[in-house]
């Protein structure tokens, strides 16, 4: 099981004012980094919770249909399945309906399950492959402000502790980060 991002989040879950208001500054010089350093943010956050913040399009590569034919996603929130398309030793392309699938997006993880003869792979390596919408929804508001909060601290703590020799820089994420990050982490099936 493979993943890769087919569309990036077109904005990020905590903006630079609001950044810039959190850490108490009124510069401007610094306003590329701080917005690198929020985005790296929330790529971490993803990263450690599974989640992704704001919408976004995944690739999920599949070799072969697991057990019972249910696929759990190693992402969420699942928002949509946008299409399943599984590949032929020759490379020629099948493109499954929605009738040929069931979405239940009400567990943790969400959970796809195809139905029997939809779609038989035919042992080609990453042969099949789901794109799927994933995040909170669009806009900043729609992510829950634990993880927003994670964003800042984060983002905040690399802002503040640039130096690799200090005795604060060494320590590798901010206190309470990790209980933020815990009760979001979405569970391995």
């Amino acid at each position: 099981m493979t993943l890769a991002l087919i569309t990036a989040a077109s904005l990020e879950p905590v903006s630079l004012a609001e950044m810039k208001a959190h850490l108490r500054l009124v510069s401007d010089a610094e306003d590329a980094l701080l917005g690198e350093f929020i985005k790296a943010a929330r790529e971490h956050v993803e990263r450690q919770t599974r989640r992704c913040l704001l919408t976004q399009v995944w690739r999920l590569y599949l070799d072969r249909w697991p057990q019972g034919r249910v696929v759990p996603f190693p992402i969420g929130p699942v928002q949509s399945v946008e299409q399943i398309v599984l590949y032929d030793r020759q490379g020629a392309s099948v493109l499954l309906t929605p009738a040929d699938w069931s979405l239940a997006r009400g567990t943790d993880p969400a959970r796809l399950r195809v139905a029997l003869g939809a779609g038989l792979p035919h042992g080609q390596l990453d042969g099949i492959e789901i794109d799927v919408r994933c995040g909170y929804g669009s806009a900043a508001s729609d992510v829950p402000e634990t993880l927003r909060q994670s964003v800042r601290l984060l983002a905040a703590h690399w802002f503040e502790n640039r130096e690799a020799g200090t005795e604060l820089a060494m320590a590798s994420l901010p206190h309470g980060l990790d209980r933020l990050l815990s009760v979001n982490r979405m569970p391995r099936l």
